[in-house]
């Protein structure tokens, strides 16, 4: 491999192998000038060496010796550093950060609410599995209703007492079907409240009909003899309603 000082010119033929494919600095034996020889230079030794196998050394090896023996520990020029990427990538498999500011009671609080529709929904599912939550959905406008009867249209009346009849309450109502399907119609129940809405009397009233279709109406009859004199209002449900009746129809009586 030739080499030529940059400052006087003076000419080395050395061994590629002892530059190194990294590069390194020498010194002109001539004028003691230093300079670096770069990798593209020693590529380009390599090429020229190839070129000219046959020419003959200007220098000896021993002088080359000579001429690097003063920079053999002299520092060499650092390579390029790797340009760092502007965002690193994420490694396989390493946990996701947390949101800034989500607590654990906030988050189930944000799955609450988002649960919320679905419940609403499904509310009759819900009041069957838990019947307390009939009088919650009531409160909140959404009323349940898990027998697909409805009572509508309570009328209550008094017919006076005529020779030998004694007076008679009579409360009449309709059922009506708001199921899908056919639904059972069970008795009912009748309660004589008084003025300070404490019941008085019950009586109870067999259904008009064993099952009731979808939208299909029946219509209920009841009679009281001798209704108690105290009564001011009725209240129509379902004898077997707990929890999870609707809404009782109430009629105040006509005296």
């Amino acid at each position: 491999m030739l080499i030529a000082c940059p400052s006087c010119a003076s000419e080395y033929r050395i061994d590629a192998s002892k530059v190194g494919m990294e590069g390194r600095s020498v010194r002109c034996a001539a004028c003691r000038e230093t300079w670096f020889i770069s990798p593209a230079d020693v590529l380009a030794g390599h090429e020229a060496e190839l070129a000219a196998q046959t020419e003959t050394d200007p220098v000896a090896d021993a002088a080359w010796e000579e001429a690097t023996a003063s920079v053999r520990n002299a520092t060499e020029v650092p390579a390029p550093k790797a340009r760092r990427s502007a965002k690193p990538r994420k490694a396989a498999g390493q946990p996701r950060r947390a949101i800034p500011g989500l607590t654990p009671s906030l988050a189930f609080g944000l799955t609450l609410l988002a649960a919320i529709p679905l419940v609403c929904l499904a509310r009759t599912a819900v009041v069957r599995a838990v019947p307390q939550t009939a009088s919650l959905f009531a409160r909140i406008g959404l009323p349940v209703n898990v027998r697909g009867i409805e009572i509508r249209d309570v009328v209550a009346f008094n017919n006076p007492a005529e020779d030998d009849s004694p007076a008679e309450l009579v409360i009449e109502g309709d059922l009506v079907g708001v199921a899908r399907s056919d639904a059972p119609v069970g008795p009912l129940s009748v309660e004589i409240r008084d003025a300070g809405g404490r019941t008085i009397k019950t009586v109870s009233v067999p259904p008009p009909r064993t099952v009731l279709a979808a939208t299909e109406t029946a219509r209920f009859r009841a009679s009281l003899l001798a209704p108690p004199a105290a009564g001011r209002a009725v209240i129509v449900h379902f004898a077997d309603a707990a929890a999870t009746r609707p809404e009782p129809r109430v009629a105040a009586a006509e005296r």
